[in-house]
């Protein structure tokens, strides 16, 4: 597993690690309206999916403000943004920020996304800080785990992930 810190202090990482060349494991999520979400939803399309602690941080804004940007830019791709934020948290944060290039997605009922992708922060029952592309055949070719939670990811090298993805 990757080897993670939350403010300078490790975390253990529940579920299973992924790794470029893996079939993305599927889940199920909540979008704003309650109704579930799962990864075939998006089959077709390249997925960037940003895993954030809470939309309501500095950086989680950050991250889900850059990958609104830069995904209007590219065709056949989008973008999830995954948290275990409540959806109805997740649909004011978006409406207050202007957010329409990105599907939020909520993680708290089941997290079941933070374990198909390893990235459940157990003794804070958050999601640790990553970023993943699978293309649209569903094979991960872009895997990112933030070693500290609280900082950024690396955007550029996600956003060429994506574009390079088919």
């Amino acid at each position: 597993m990757a080897n993670v810190t939350f403010k300078g202090n490790p975390v253990t990482l529940v579920g299973n690690e992924v790794k470029v060349g893996d079939k993305a494991p599927d889940f199920k999520v909540l979008a704003n309206d309650l109704s579930e979400v799962t990864l075939a939803d998006t089959k077709g399309f390249v997925r960037l999916i940003s895993v954030v602690p809470s939309i309501d941080t500095g950086v989680c804004d950050t991250q889900t403000r850059r990958f609104n940007e830069e995904v209007a830019k590219l065709d056949n791709v989008k973008v999830l943004t995954v948290s275990v934020d409540l959806p109805f948290a997740q649909k004011r944060w978006c409406g207050a920020a202007g957010i329409e290039n990105v599907q939020m997605l909520s993680d708290h009922r089941d997290v079941s996304f933070g374990q198909a992708y390893g990235v459940l922060m157990k003794e804070l029952r958050l999601l640790a800080r990553a970023v993943f592309v699978i293309d649209s055949n569903d094979t991960v070719t872009y895997v990112e785990y933030v070693p500290e939670a609280t900082n950024h990811p690396n955007y550029e090298a996600a956003i060429e992930a994506a574009k390079a993805a088919k």
